[in-house]
């Protein structure tokens, strides 16, 4: 049962991230982007991870996806106000795209299996005690720099909006 949950999630996760690609309307994009994200906390909580899974689905899913169709309102974009690109601008895209892709599929296959770098101590990482006492204690400067990243977008984001409606 697991297993056929998996492949159907993955399925899910691999379609809708090639909508989200592909679809014209940046809503949808978007819409589609938020279905990826639920079906990437589906795979956490596969691996019995619930709390990366929650965790998952309320910054992604949610704030992160909110931030998103606010800029894409604020935008306005509009199909008929684009610009089509050149053929060659295209093939030159398509071309990076794939040695960039071949790069990385080159330089994964030459790497060690990652089961010889797992720790078999037998603690277990899943629950949030540990995690927290893990991000505390070892990851402490990390956790803190990352929270001082977001109160200078969240200050920025402020002064930007603040700024625009002097100039409105």
């Amino acid at each position: 049962m697991i297993e056929i949950l998996f492949y159907i999630l993955s399925a899910v996760t691999l379609g809708s991230a090639f909508l989200t690609i592909l679809s014209k309307n940046p809503i949808h994009s978007a819409i589609w982007l938020v279905v990826c994200f639920f079906s990437i906390a589906g795979h956490y909580a596969l691996l019995n991870s619930q709390f990366l899974a929650m965790v998952h689905i309320i910054v992604y899913s949610g704030a992160i996806m909110i931030l998103m169709l606010f800029t894409i309102m604020l935008m306005n974009l509009n199909i008929s106000d684009e610009i089509a690109k050149p053929v060659v601008t295209k093939i030159v895209a398509t071309v990076c795209f794939c040695l960039i892709g071949f790069f990385l599929v080159s330089s994964l296959a030459q790497t060690a299996p990652a089961l010889e770098s797992y720790s078999t101590t037998g603690v277990d990482f899943q629950s949030i005690q540990v995690l927290g006492k893990v991000l505390l204690n070892e990851f402490v400067v990390p956790f803190e720099m990352a929270a001082v990243l977001l109160l200078m977008a969240m200050i920025g984001a402020v002064l930007i909006s603040k700024k625009d409606k002097k100039t409105a």
